[in-house]
């Protein structure tokens, strides 16, 4: 049986990719990895805080691997922290690391060439679905997430903290990607078939930062220790 970790961003493509992968016989996903803005305590582009990635993990029954990025982080920092991250990993008799992505050629061949020569597999269980058709297969499925990040030159900006659900689809403005593959925006799953119990999150502030517009997602009971640690880096990614 092949052991695999899941590339974890939080959003419904991970998500998605980790419930195809679960259903197969010769698979085991036993972890999850994450990178993280260290400064701001929060996933990298998503911008969600960790604590809420925590209770994630936690819904779906499987441990969390974070790999720390500095702020700012060059791409030489990132692939230094991830080549690190895959030698442990190696260690550890783990066989690949699976990924959500679908069709960006440039993003899976930039994944493989810094895998190689790891002794780890990239693994792609999602590649080339028709998005719009899986879109509707997540929502149908019961999944659902928040939008926590939109590229307002693609999207109007007012979509940050939407629900992805069907009556989202169905409000998209044409030439908008269903999964915002394109990068239009990023997503957070607070329920679903690969999660044991809902994430249950309050839609915070709106703020545009770094020519991307962010909503911020809080736990229902946050405690006054994490908001001060994380008001002090907030929405970098």
């Amino acid at each position: 049986m092949r052991r695999l970790l899941m590339s974890w961003s939080s959003g419904k493509d991970s998500a998605w990719a980790l419930h195809v992968l679960r259903q197969e016989a010769a698979v085991q996903i036993v972890g999850l990895v994450t990178t993280t803005n260290a400064a701001a305590g929060r996933v990298a582009m998503h911008a969600v805080r960790q604590s809420l990635l925590e209770r994630q993990a936690d819904a779906l029954g499987l441990p969390l691997d974070i790999v720390p990025l500095p702020q700012p982080c060059s791409n030489d920092d990132y692939e230094a922290a991830m080549r690190h991250y895959f030698a442990q990993a190696r260690a550890r008799h783990i066989d690949g690391i699976a990924y959500g992505d679908l069709l960006l050629r440039d993003v899976r061949a930039y994944r493989e060439r810094l895998m190689h020569g790891s002794g780890l597999d990239a693994v792609f269980p999602l590649w080339e679905q028709d998005t719009a058709e899986l879109a509707r297969l997540m929502v149908g499925s019961g999944l659902r997430a928040y939008l926590t990040c939109v590229d307002p030159r693609q999207m109007p900006a007012h979509f940050a903290g939407r629900r992805f659900d069907a009556a989202f689809l169905d409000e998209l403005p044409q030439g908008i990607d269903a999964c915002g593959e394109n990068g239009e925006f990023h997503t957070f799953v607070t329920q679903g078939p690969m999660l044991r119990h809902t994430v249950d999150v309050l839609r915070g502030d709106v703020e545009e930062r770094d020519g991307f517009v962010f909503c911020d997602l809080k736990q229902p009971e946050t405690r006054g220790g994490d908001d001060a640690q994380e008001q002090a880096g907030r929405f970098h990614h």
